[in-house]
């Protein structure tokens, strides 16, 4: 693996030796997933559910922290597939739409809180909004709790997200709602939770003695952080950013960049291989 710095180098062999006390935790689309133009059809690798499997072996938890509503992560991550090959000792966790919605492979059952006040009256202001910007094809993605508005599909995504995004931020912000923008996506939410939060309540949750975090957009970044702000109080952290061309935000952050979702996979199958090596 070609780290970033010696010290990355270093942070990795640390959290290799003491992997049994590691929180990995992942994002979903772009980092285990591909980003594509529907995102129904953001699906795993098939060899994702077999990496997945083998690295909750080795870690103390998995944790999958998405802006997805967990329901549909489990489904595109196969992650059910996943949960019935664990053992009684491993961990699997989804903590969708930001940290709002929790899933696990013990209960498999979604808990989500109910829409933020403001969300219907946004979504309700939506259509005048996209007609008045010359979006009315944007596909909106309907999370129940949070709304995505997606810029991909039309003929000039970047010309077009450039053009919503303030749009969108004045009439959120008018709704007491939160934004957040991503890769071609702007994402209207609750505020009050984002993955930087995420990740403190799943290491504090499972005790971790290490985090390693995988992400790969701007909605990432609070996670960086987090990860960052928790080594400078002796918690060992790696940060890895799932490399694009769209997003260079999180690389120059990152202590390992890798090849999109399926450098994600490597780096992971990797990590799990190291660790049980190292355990024998």
């Amino acid at each position: 693996m070609d780290f970033r710095t010696s010290e990355g180098k270093e942070r990795y062999a640390a959290l290799v030796a003491d992997a049994v006390d590691v929180v990995v935790g992942l994002d979903f689309d772009g980092t285990l997933s591909p980003i594509v133009d529907d995102p129904a059809q953001a699906f795993v690798q098939p060899d994702a559910p077999r990496v997945l499997t083998d690295l909750a072996a080795q870690v103390r938890a998995v944790v999958v922290v998405t802006g997805r509503p967990a329901a549909q992560v489990v489904g595109l991550g196969r992650l059910d597939e996943v949960a019935d090959a664990l053992l009684e000792d491993d961990r699997l966790v989804v903590m969708g739409q930001y940290g709002n919605e929790r899933w696990d492979a013990d209960r498999r059952e979604v808990t989500s809180p109910p829409p933020p006040e403001g969300l219907q009256a946004f979504r309700d202001e939506l259509p005048r909004i996209l007609a008045r910007e010359g979006a009315r094809d944007a596909f909106v993605e309907d999370k129940g709790i949070a709304l995505a508005v997606h810029t991909r599909r039309l003929p000039d995504p970047k010309e077009a997200f450039a053009r919503l995004e303030e749009e969108l931020t004045d009439a959120a912000e008018r709704h007491g709602l939160a934004v957040e923008p991503g890769r071609l996506v702007i994402e209207v939410r609750a505020p009050g939770m984002h993955k930087g939060l995420a990740v403190r309540a799943a290491v504090e949750e499972h005790d971790a003695g290490g985090v390693v975090f995988c992400g790969d957009d701007l909605g990432d970044l609070e996670a960086f952080e987090a990860v960052r702000e928790l080594a400078d109080t002796g918690l060992p952290g790696l940060l890895v950013c799932s490399g694009s061309e769209e997003q260079q935000a999180l690389a120059e952050r990152a202590d390992l960049v890798v090849d999109g979702p399926a450098g994600v996979l490597r780096f992971l199958a990797s990590y799990a291989a190291d660790a049980e090596a190292h355990a024998v």
